[in-house]
């Protein structure tokens, strides 16, 4: 199929954000059917919605993967993509908001920006997304507009103002002022189609004065011209006012906030004027950076179809009839089915088959895609999440995403031999797919080891084992991936000496070891050698002996982080230094080091807000109490408390269950991983104990 020459200003790439449950493949639905992708409205609750395809989306009723289609809005395309909200496939996120040009974030009228909702906002401020926000749900009792776009200041820190107001309150909400063109918009039906524009009626117009004030106000803070029409109290028009508000969302200066009801099908259509007017196009951006491999020079990317072609693949998926596909955005040039391209980041050709436009998991052929456009490319063999294509001529890299590291791990066997290699190639293939999901063999005894951001992630990859690849696996207890690091500063001296007839093998190298100043760094090797105490050749022998030895570590097995390798010093033979010497050296120096600097083992600490009923509140904070948790915070929430606290992982297994018994499931938490910290001295000696008495190393991600 031949697609239509897109015009980049009509073309807006953008994604729905938010908590889990705001309602944001509810508002992808009825984007759909209002753009006339989809002439039926598709539900969440009931399993039909176009955007939640995989069979675990239909039956638990939230999202996993991101979707992606193309819809067709007045005059401009949206590619739109509806990402989950559940803290475990945060990645979902993070990859969809590194290709996208805008974002709509979703929040609930009545519950407000919730503990995701501030994660996927520091995602989107990583990769400066200009957004505008969505005040679900106002038809629910409790919603409360203004303190939702309060919260929007206080915990997000952003300059946000009401560019629409609700009219109506709870079950009455039934149409939305306009505090730009200053009208009421009322719906009529109850599928949103039949809409009366009419004039503000005297009652709501001290309000709207109020916050039309506000929304001024807020913009005469970043933008000049309304600031001076604003103190010469001169008339500012709607021509003016939008102006303004889309010039500064494209800046990340500005928010406007919007209101609705996606289930009442009230307001979305005014989202998608928003996304219109305010919303950048690829041409609005600045140009994409990226770097020469060759000669690690920084060079801008133009956005345009004539410069050389350059796209970033952010997600890879298994198609039952087509094999793997490739979803890439492409930042300039243009891409025909049946050519070769060059993937930078491997440094190696690769052809691409097909191209198709996708809708959810529905796929349409198309013979080319251009800059700007969202699409998958079939036939690629080596590319994956993060690798930057583009011409051999003109090689470029971008900037690959930040994949987060899985903190739960456990145990998965065949059941029998035959299901041994079907079990491999699914996990191969999942490992493909799911950058936060690891794979590990462990040679002690024998297990394959799965790790993953949460329980629910790993459950749903078991699922999918079990149901997409037909293989039958047993799984064990899941695990919580220590990590192991060191306390002090430390010389260590690593040498390698073998001589067992004819040439022998020589690597000596000295380390300085010591603590990263900041948590979060993982291993970094940083040469000082002079006078070349040994050669170049040698020197990444040595760092790659240093990040072998750091997988496992000398108190319990684990994964070593944040520690500080410097190669200070070291000799060479002139015939038996090799780089295998050196690598033997390197490793030997590193463990030695680790054993002599205090090793101590750290625990993933989560982020939980737990939301409950006054009177269990007691219950709710002596559990967590007991559970090692330190209390952040507690707040109120309408009838409800919040409590907000830092918890060890290990604590907090099977919490669903525990938390229904104590407060007659009439709670309900979140929780996502926040940092890395020592574990208590009497906890890490049984933990090294049990290792010990296992007689193997847990080898973890």
């Amino acid at each position: 199929m031949v697609m239509e020459k897109i015009n980049l200003e009509k073309l807006r790439n953008i994604g729905i954000i938010a908590h889990i449950d705001a309602g944001k493949t509810t508002t992808s639905e009825r984007i759909l059917f209002y753009t006339g992708k989809n002439y039926k409205l598709g539900e969440v609750y009931d399993g039909t919605a176009t955007m939640d395809w995989m069979v675990q989306e239909k039956e638990r009723g939230i999202t996993i993967t991101s979707a992606a289609t193309t819809c067709i809005w007045k005059d401009i395309q949206i590619n739109l993509i509806d990402t989950p909200g559940h803290v475990d496939f945060t990645i979902e996120v993070e990859r969809s908001l590194k290709v996208l040009d805008g974002a709509v974030v979703v929040f609930c009228g009545v519950g407000g920006v919730e503990p995701q909702s501030e994660t996927v906002w520091r995602q989107a401020d990583r990769y400066e997304v200009p957004r505008i926000a969505f005040v679900n749900k106002m038809d629910r009792t409790g919603a409360n507009f203004p303190e939702v776009i309060g919260q929007i200041h206080k915990r997000l820190g952003a300059n946000a103002a009401a560019i629409q107001l609700p009219f109506g309150k709870e079950a009455g909400f039934n149409a939305i002022i306009d505090l730009v063109e200053r009208k009421l918009v009322h719906y009529k039906d109850d599928l949103g189609k039949d809409v009366e524009i009419k004039d503000i009626p005297p009652e709501p117009m001290p309000e709207v004065l109020k916050y039309h004030t506000l929304m001024v106000e807020k913009l005469a803070e970043v933008d000049d011209k309304i600031m001076e029409d604003y103190l010469h109290n001169k008339e500012i028009s709607i021509a003016d006012l939008k102006a303004a508000i889309r010039k500064n969302v494209i800046a990340n200066k500005f928010v406007p906030v919007l209101c609705g009801s996606s289930f009442k099908n009230k307001g979305v259509q005014l989202v998608l004027d928003a996304v219109r007017d305010y919303l950048p196009s690829p041409l609005d951006l600045p140009p994409i950076k990226g770097t020469n491999p060759e000669t690690q020079e920084f060079q801008e990317i133009e956005s345009s179809e004539k410069a050389p072609f350059c796209a970033l693949c952010f997600k890879v998926a298994t198609d039952p009839y087509v094999g793997k596909i490739n979803y890439i955005r492409v930042y300039s040039g243009t891409l025909d089915a049946g050519t070769y391209i060059y993937n930078a980041s491997k440094r190696e050709r690769e052809r691409v088959t097909k191209i198709v436009k996708m809708h959810a998991n529905h796929q349409e052929m198309i013979n080319s895609i251009t800059c700007g456009e969202i699409a998958a490319a079939v036939g690629l063999k080596g590319t994956k999440t993060g690798d930057t294509l583009c011409t051999e001529k003109n090689p470029i890299l971008i900037e690959a995403m930040r994949f987060p590291e899985p903190v739960l791990q456990q145990a998965i066997e065949p059941k029998s031999k035959d299901a041994q290699e079907k079990l491999g190639l699914a996990l191969h293939k999942l490992e493909e797919e799911d950058p936060s999901f690891r794979v590990s063999y462990n040679q002690e005894t024998g297990q394959t080891l799965i790790a993953g951001m949460g329980q629910l992630h790993l459950e749903i990859i078991i699922d999918r084992i079990l149901r997409e690849f037909n293989v039958e696996a047993g799984v064990g207890q899941p695990q919580v991936a220590y990590r192991e690091t060191l306390t002090k500063k430390i010389r260590s001296v690593g040498k390698f000496i073998s001589q067992s007839g004819g040439r022998g093998q020589y690597g000596h190298c000295v380390l300085e070891m010591e603590p990263q100043e900041t948590p979060g760094l993982g291993i970094t090797f940083e040469d000082k050698i002079k006078s070349g105490a040994i050669p170049r050749e040698f020197i990444p022998a040595v760092k790659q002996g240093i990040m072998g030895s750091a997988k496992n570590g000398v108190l319990a097995g684990y994964p070593v982080t944040d520690v500080k390798c410097i190669l200070v010093d070291g000799s060479f033979h002139e015939v038996d230094s090799s780089e295998l010497a050196f690598k033997m050296a390197g490793s030997l120096a590193f463990s030695d080091g680790l054993r002599r600097g205090g090793p101590i083992l750290l625990e993933p600490i989560m982020d939980i807000e737990v939301v409950v009923p006054e009177e269990f509140m007691g219950q709710v904070i002596g559990d967590l109490s007991s559970r090692r948790a330190k209390i952040i915070s507690l707040a109120q929430r309408l009838n409800l408390r919040t409590v907000r606290a830092n918890i060890p992982l290990a604590e907090v297994f099977n919490y669903a269950t525990i938390l229904r018994s104590l407060t007659q499931g009439r709670a309900s938490y979140t929780m996502e991983p926040s940092f890395y910290t020592e574990v208590p001295s009497h906890i890490s000696e049984k933990i090294i104990t049990g290792f010990a008495s296992a007689g193997s190393t847990r080898k973890s991600i």
